[in-house]
């Protein structure tokens, strides 16, 4: 799982430099920084829905370092514009904290970002829990409509080693909520991501973030 993973990141990075982007040097380094902390854990489980958004790339995953888990998250969200053009959700940032109940801090990872929309405030795990499962809100295509495809993501909590689980997020603008993804092993939680996020369509409709899959991990 771990070699296929690198394996992917630099498929990913000769993609990305075949296609011209603008800054290909901080995205390497992105992504060797990603393989690197890949290598450092026990993969379990990659936790994805049916019901994401099917324009953009994906991103490739980006992980907490070794022995760190995503104990809370944070969303870029644009506001309704009105008679402009929305994209709703944008990015996705995961808080990663170290052990079941440490305040130690991994900082925040997130795999990449639309341009649009502001950062909202972490929302937390209960003391104790950790991220192990997640589903998205999604607009359908709208044919001649403004289309925004993922709007919010709601998350699951748990403690790493089992118990109750408890339900964190808000609604977003547009869309239904989808399926609840699979729970994370007992003795996992999450520990990385990866997104589906569209260009920028200039004049075009934009829809910023499509989809998502977290990575489950035990170590």
């Amino acid at each position: 799982m771990l070699c296929y993973i690198d394996i992917c990141l630099f498929v990913s990075v000769l993609l990305t430099a075949g296609n011209g982007p603008t800054d290909v040097e901080a995205q390497i380094k992105s992504k060797v920084a990603a393989s690197t902390k890949a290598a450092q854990r026990i993969l379990k489980e990659v936790l994805s829905v049916a019901n994401g958004g099917t324009w953009g790339p994906w991103s490739g995953p980006e992980f907490c370092a070794e022995g760190y888990y995503a104990t809370g998250y944070s969303l870029k969200i644009e506001e309704k514009q009105g008679k402009g053009d929305d994209t709703a959700l944008n990015a996705i940032r995961l808080k990663c904290r170290k052990g079941n109940n440490s305040p130690s801090t991994g900082g925040t990872i997130s795999a990449q970002e639309g341009r649009w929309g502001q950062w909202s405030e972490t929302t937390d795990c209960p003391l104790g829990e950790q991220l192990v499962g997640f589903r998205l809100q999604v607009e359908a295509k709208q044919g001649r409509g403004d289309d925004t495809a993922a709007n919010t993501v709601n998350f699951r909590c748990r403690s790493f080693n089992g118990g109750a689980t408890n339900i964190i997020g808000t609604r977003g603008f547009w869309g239904k909520v989808g399926a609840w993804s699979q729970t994370c092993p007992l003795g996992s939680a999450i520990c990385g991501l990866e997104v589906r996020i569209e260009p920028n369509q200039g004049r075009g409709d934009d829809t910023a973030l499509n989809d998502a899959k977290f990575y489950c991990c035990s170590q």
